[in-house]
């Protein structure tokens, strides 16, 4: 894997953002009583994705790989919150449909970075064994 400099150059990351600025989006048009419940619930579970991915890039590739993990449980907990939000009737039609879409095209770029990080961890090294003795 190419060594990417910072988190804002991971494709993953800047999907996870646009995500969650499309959530910050849909939740606004959710009742007003949601304000403290599925609206804040569902904003910090996209936000916890795109931070966590940032945050773990920060650290060595063990760590990377735990983030990496944790963002993978923020995008099923927000995926439990969106399929709530349509069986309430808080989502319908297209806005449900892309938003499940979305969330699946970053739970599977998620899954790739996450075997990516952890292979290169696990991967014997390339180079030939030190016989200089």
């Amino acid at each position: 894997m190419d060594k990417i400099k910072s988190f804002r150059d991971l494709q993953v990351w800047q999907k996870a953002v646009e995500l969650a600025t499309k959530i910050y989006q849909i939740t606004e048009a959710f009742p007003k009583t949601e304000q403290y419940g599925l609206t804040s619930q569902m904003r910090r579970a996209a936000v916890s994705i795109a931070s966590n991915i940032a945050e773990g890039h920060r650290r060595t590739n063990p760590d990377f790989a735990r983030y990496l993990t944790i963002a993978l449980g923020s995008v099923a907990e927000l995926e439990t919150q969106i399929e709530i939000a349509k069986r309430i009737d808080y989502l319908t039609g297209p806005t449900y449909t892309d938003s499940l879409n979305d969330l699946g095209i970053l739970g599977r770029q998620l899954t790739v970075l996450h075997q990516r990080v952890v292979g290169q961890r696990l991967a014997p090294s390339n180079q030939p064994p030190d016989t200089s003795d």
